[in-house]
Order: C-alpha cells, then structure tokens, then sequence
C-alpha cells in the first residue's frame, strides 16, 4: 500500500480549593497543606503549589481585609531556586528569590473583603518550598506557615486556574482577623468566549516571532515571514521552554504573544503520544510504547492546564491533534507490505487510541475557545478503498472513545507537512487517456482521488455518515505543496501513452507520491485563507516552511529522532515508494531544525508566486 507522512516534530483540568483554618485543599487525591497567611489590618492570602519533576504551578487567593484599593501589588520570597516563567490574572516580576505579582489592567480594583485570584507556572530544582510570608501593598499579611505543598512527580491537576472562591465576610473579633472562610470550592472550565462554527473565519492569526525572524533572515523571506504557522508542542519540554532545552518560546508565552500581536487564533500542533511516528525514523518521540500515563499527566495535562487560562478565553486555540498516528494504525499495523513492528505493537497495546481519546477529552473541556483537528493523513496514504473507509471507522471510534463523542472534534486536517498538491488542473480521476484510465498510471496507482482538495472533502463526506457532525470541517496544510517554478506543467500532455500523459500533466513533481522527505522541487502553497473551498475550514501553514523533515544522514541527538534512509537522497526506496529515489534534499538536519536550503527553493518555487 501507499504510504507514509511525516510531521514537523522530533517535534489539570480541575483543582479544587477547600481552605476553612486549619482544612487543607484535596487535589488529585493528595491532602495538600496550602500556605497561609492573615494580619490586621490588612490581608489575607492563600497559596497552593502544585509540583511535578522541575515544573510546577501555585494558585494564590488575595483577600483584602482592609480598606477598597484601586491597585494592589503581592510580595513575597522563595527560599529555594524557583522561576516565575509566566503568570495569569498579575502581571510578574522577579529579582533574585523576590516575586511580585501586580494587578492587571482589568482587576486593580479590590474592594474591602473582595479576593482576587492570581496565579503562575514556574521551574524549580530540589525542593519547591512554599514562600513563608506576604505583603499586599506594603502590608504584611503574616508570617505563619503550614507544611509546604507536596512535590509530586507528575502534575496532579488538570487546570492551573480555580475560579474565585464564595468568600465569607470575615469575622473579626481581635485586632487580629481570622483567615478568610472559604465556604465552597468552585471550580469550573472558561465559560467566556464562543466556539464558532468555522474558527478561521473572522480571525486575525497568530505569526509565530521565532519562525518569523528566521525566515526573514533568509533571502526573500519577509514576503512570507508575517504568515501564521503552527506551532509545534513535540515533547513535554516544549510546553514550559526551560533553559537548555532547545526551545525558546514557551506554550504561555506563544499565547502572550498571541495577545500582544491583537491575534484571536492560534494553532498548536499535539505531537508526542508514547510510540511516536511508528512507521518511521525521523520524527521517533521521546515516550516509549507504554508511557501513556507521562503522556496524560506531563504532556496533555499540563497543555489543557494552560490552554484553560481564563486570560487566554479570547483566543481561538486550535490544536491539531497527533500527526501520522491513527492512519499508521490503518496502513501499517497488519501484514499488508510496509507494516512494522512497533505499528503493530501500538495497535495491540492501545495507547495511541487512548492516548486521543485522553487529549480530545481535556483539550474540548479547556473552554469553548478551544478546537481540536485530528490528522487524517493525505490522498497518497489513505487515497485508496482499503485505506478510505477503514480511516474513517477508526478515526469515529477514537473519537466515540472520548468523553464528548464526536462533539469534541472539530474537524480533521489533510497533507500535514506532507507534498501532496492541492488540485491537478490538467487531468482528474475520470480523465482516460485512449481509453484508459490515469487509475492504471503508475503515478496514481489505482488510487480514487489524485489530489489534496478533492480527497478532503470527499473524506469529510464519509466522516459525516459515520456519524461526525454536518458542520465538521477540513484544513488542508498548504505551506509547501505549490510546486511552482519552472518544471511547473502550463497545459496537459498530448501523449496517448497514460504514464507519459499523467508523468506530463501532473503538478506534484515528486519521483513517487510515497515520498515525504525534504522534497526537492517543492514551493510554498497557498497562502493560509480562511473557507476558500467547500467543507473547508482553511488552507493552513502547519509545517513551518524551512524546518527540516529529518536528517539525510545520521545525527547524534538526545530527542529520540532516528535516522530515516528515505530522507537520504541516495537510498534507492522500497516498497513503499515503488522502490524509487527518495528525492529528499541533501544536506538537511534533524527534523524540526532549520534547514535554509529547502527554505530558499520553497520560497522560489512557491505557487501562487510570491
């Protein structure tokens, strides 16, 4: 069968709060002692931290026991080495072990026994203890502290924002106040915001400033450096960006940013379910095939964690979900050719099901602003009958898995960095060629579609009458499948033979449909456009033009990425691309690494020309 794609990527949900003097907070079914502190005549406050590994996120109840303040600034000290990497409902600052956390623009205003509730993530090492004391405006807000917060190892929570608490007035007898009561502990998803039939319409896109700048170094690069791009969450590191670590931009920052810019959608691609990428090297993650329990509590937990923010309720957070995953499940699980091992053991032990079925479920409880696409594939893998339907039936398994149905998924994206053209102008599926069909070309291979457009809607109409909502949608990744440039066919062939006439007329210039690495030849499709076809939401730019597909040779790393001979311009194929030269580029580096030679031919290349 055909064939194999690869993504860009080698690459808390409810905290409750009980806090009534000396009752401790329950969460993730640990006891855990939250810091407190109260003094006349000023303030009161409330501190939970929960820890995992070098993260960890700590919610802080302020509650004003003095006079009305128009602004309020909290102040304390860590003893250990813990960072503020970015915080919600204050603004942070920090110098050495001291934090400040400030008011927004839209809370300074804190009437007599009102409570304000902010919060933030941060790293640590050894040991997160909690800070001992506050002050609220200048306010000491006592000293006494209670046993510090327990350090787990994987987070225990499932949202990091608790909405304010139902504060009763405290009653004050001494000059001394008692710490406020809390007499219930409320905790619920976003309810601002709206979930739109069709996201993209309407929307101002987030434009990622780490891609942007680098592809506006490179020649040619700023007419396209202020296109939105995916953002690429492919390991648990990407998520907090900690020192070290290889990223620079951390999944609440992307989304600051995304504030900052006046942007209302952003895109995150969820890529590190435990197996990563069965049928391929390149883009191997760092799970292994039963690590399904890190994949929930380190990975989706902590993204549904921060995607909840009630700051963040504004934004129209796409995520698509999990690259190459399931359709592995359909093409290379069994015994048909081009089946592995490791596809066949992730099909035995579940893990990718679950594991989607886990992250549809967290990611729709985020809050309404929040959308998921699960990867379909492309028209060269699951184009043919014995891949179409079966796609389709697992896929409304998975999703019938997740708590919500089919109503947690929006829709479904196509050719995710993939090279599959958008639309053959010069020939299509009924096309025959002295009476025989391009099915018989070598090219098209008996496939029922033989380009991108028409596969996607075809496939959304079989999703619908397995029981998908008529209202679904389809992206299509265009950000490298213009296939411009001077080898770009102007008319049809005149030949009477099928293979010369399809080989011709075709517009996807790669050797074989089966490859997907580094593609010589290939420019920057359409731009990303909102509903430009129908049943489709928008032509997206997932993969970022100029990060590499994998390394063309064997790279030393400590990412998991394996060594994949079809991005090697040199290895003569199998049979999964017909036993063809791969036409992978030569020279590129790990997957997810800047490679400025295929940016440059992208950008020559790119049709409709820039």
């Amino acid at each position: 069968m055909r064939t194999i794609t690869l993504g860009s990527g080698g690459r808390r949900r409810k905290q409750a709060l009980a806090v009534a003097g000396g009752i401790t907070a329950i969460a993730g079914g640990l006891l855990i002692a939250p810091t407190t502190a109260s003094a006349a005549p000023g303030c009161g406050v409330v501190y939970t931290a929960n820890s995992w590994n070098t993260g960890f996120t700590a919610n802080i109840v302020i509650t004003n026991l003095g006079d009305s303040l128009s602004s309020w600034k909290l102040e304390f000290d860590y003893v250990g080495n813990q960072v503020v990497t970015n915080a919600w409902n204050s603004v942070s600052a920090q110098s050495g072990k001291h934090v400040t956390l400030s008011n927004a623009a839209w809370n300074g205003s804190l009437g007599t026994n009102g409570t304000v509730n902010p919060g933030f993530q941060g790293t640590y090492s050894g040991t997160n203890a909690d800070p001992t004391s506050f002050k609220l405006n200048g306010t000491t807000c006592n000293g006494t502290v209670t046993p510090t917060s327990p350090v787990v190892t994987t987070p225990v929570v499932t949202t990091p924002v608790v909405t304010t608490p139902v504060v009763t007035t405290p009653v004050v007898t001494t000059p001394v106040v008692t710490t406020p009561v809390v007499t219930t502990p409320v905790v619920t998803t976003p309810t601002t915001g709206t979930h739109e039939d069709n996201p993209f319409v309407g929307a101002k896109q987030y434009v990622n400033p780490d891609w942007s700048a680098k592809a506006a170094a490179e020649p040619g690069g700023s007419k396209i450096s202020n296109q939105p791009t995916g953002v690429w969450m492919d390991s648990i590191a990407a998520i907090t960006a900690p020192a070290g670590s290889g990223y620079t931009t951390s999944l609440s920052k992307h989304l600051d940013n995304a504030l900052a810019q006046g942007a209302n959608l952003a895109t995150f691609v969820i890529y590190d379910l435990p197996g990563r990428d069965c049928a391929a090297l390149a883009s191997n993650g760092e799970l292994g095939p039963t690590e399904i329990g890190r994949y929930k509590t380190e990975y989706i937990d902590p993204i549904a964690a921060i995607e909840a923010n009630p700051k963040y309720a504004g934004i129209r957070i796409v995520n698509i979900v999990e690259i190459d995953s399931l359709p592995n499940l359909v093409t290379n699980a069994g015994s048909e050719a081009g089946a592995t091992d490791a596809c066949r053991v992730m099909k035995a032990n579940g893990n990718y099901e679950t594991g989607i079925a886990y992250a549809l479920t967290k990611l729709r409880a985020a809050g309404k602003n929040n959308y998921a696409y699960i990867d379909a594939a492309h028209h060269g893998w699951i184009g043919w009958d014995t891949g179409f339907g079966p796609a389709a039936d697992e896929f409304t398994k998975v999703a019938k898995m997740a708590t919500g149905g089919v109503s947690t998924v929006d829709g479904f994206i196509t050719d995710t960095a993939n090279y599959s053209a958008l639309s053959e102008p010069y020939f299509n599926i009924n096309t025959t060629v002295g009476g025989t069909s391009v099915r018989q070309s070598k090219w098209v291979d008996w496939n029922q579609y033989v380009d991108e457009l028409t596969f996607a809607q075809a496939f959304r109409t079989k999703l619908v009458s397995n029981g998908f909502a008529s209202n679904i949608g389809m992206l299509i990744d265009t950000s490298r499948n213009g296939w411009g440039g001077p080898n770009r066919p102007t008319k049809a062939s005149t030949s009477t033979n099928v293979d010369t006439f399809v080989n011709e007329s075709r517009i996807d210039r790669r050797i074989h449909a089966g490859n997907w690495c580094n593609q010589s030849g290939a420019g920057i499709g359409e731009r990303p456009k909102a509903a430009p076809a129908a049943g489709i939401d928008a032509y997206v730019w997932i993969k970022p033009p100029g990060e590499s597909d994998g390394a063309s040779q064997a790279i030393a790393n400590n990412q998991g990425k394996g060594f994949d001979q079809m991005c090697d311009p040199n290895y003569a194929g199998n049979g999964r691309n017909g036993n063809s030269k791969t036409g992978a580029l030569p020279n590129s580096p790990l997957a997810g690494a800047w490679f400025s030679a295929q940016f440059q031919q992208l950008v020559a290349n790119a049709y409709p020309a820039l």
